[in-house]
């Protein structure tokens, strides 16, 4: 494979290609075809990949530290990857794996998630507006602080979540699992709570504070 052909950017149709553990960072690849790839341990960081298609890839281990990732990432494997501080707006991680994946700072606003593992990751502080995060499993994440204002999560798997101080102000949380979740002064104005399920609950400094017992009932 011609490493620096694709460094200038002269190849764009790289479809299943092997490029485990290259080092592609700070490059334009904007509108690159790496479906399917594999791109374990790649340096992506500060990589341009908007408009690229990495459909399929095998990302596990990848840096991606402040990649421009407003692409198509649909069933990638991304864990373990590095995202600090990626810009993924509306970027399509439907069925997406992030298991373990570094997600500090990272730009999730209006991202389609639907369906995404995020299992135990560390999204505190994270900007989630409008984003679909419809089924995803986020049991035992951490979503500290984070923005969730007008978030799908119709269905989404959030037992034993951390959301103390979440903004969930107009988010679609009807049939979510909340059992176990930590909702301490969470913001839940106009959020959509049809057939949550609240068992175990805390609900301490929420609007359902002293519907407490009811809730945790529905």
């Amino acid at each position: 494979m011609d490493i620096e052909s694709i460094r200038s950017g002269q190849l764009k149709q790289l479809a299943g290609v092997n490029l485990e553990d290259e080092d592609l960072s700070n490059l334009d690849l904007s509108g690159i075809n790496l479906a399917g790839a594999s791109l374990v341990g790649v340096n992506f960081n500060r990589t341009k990949l908007a408009r690229a298609r990495l459909d399929g890839a095998n990302l596990i281990g990848a840096q991606l530290v402040g990649a421009d990732l407003r692409t198509n990432l649909l069933g990638a494997n991304l864990m373990q990857a590095d995202l600090t501080g990626a810009d993924l707006r509306g970027s399509n991680l439907r069925g997406a794996n992030l298991m373990r994946a570094k997600l500090t700072q990272t730009i999730f606003t209006g991202a389609f998630l639907s369906g995404a593992n995020l299992v135990g990751v560390n999204l505190q502080g994270v900007d989630l507006r409008s984003a679909d995060l419809r089924g995803a499993n986020l049991s035992g994440a951490n979503l500290q602080g984070a923005n969730l204002s007008q978030a799908d999560l119709q269905g989404a798997l959030l037992s034993e979540a951390n959301l103390e101080e979440a903004d969930l102000q107009g988010a679609n949380l009807a049939g979510a699992n909340l059992s176990g979740a930590n909702l301490l002064c969470a913001e839940l104005k106009d959020a959509n709570l049809n057939g949550v399920n609240l068992a175990s609950t805390c609900l301490l400094g929420t609007a359902l504070d002293a519907l407490a017992p009811a809730a945790q009932n529905r």
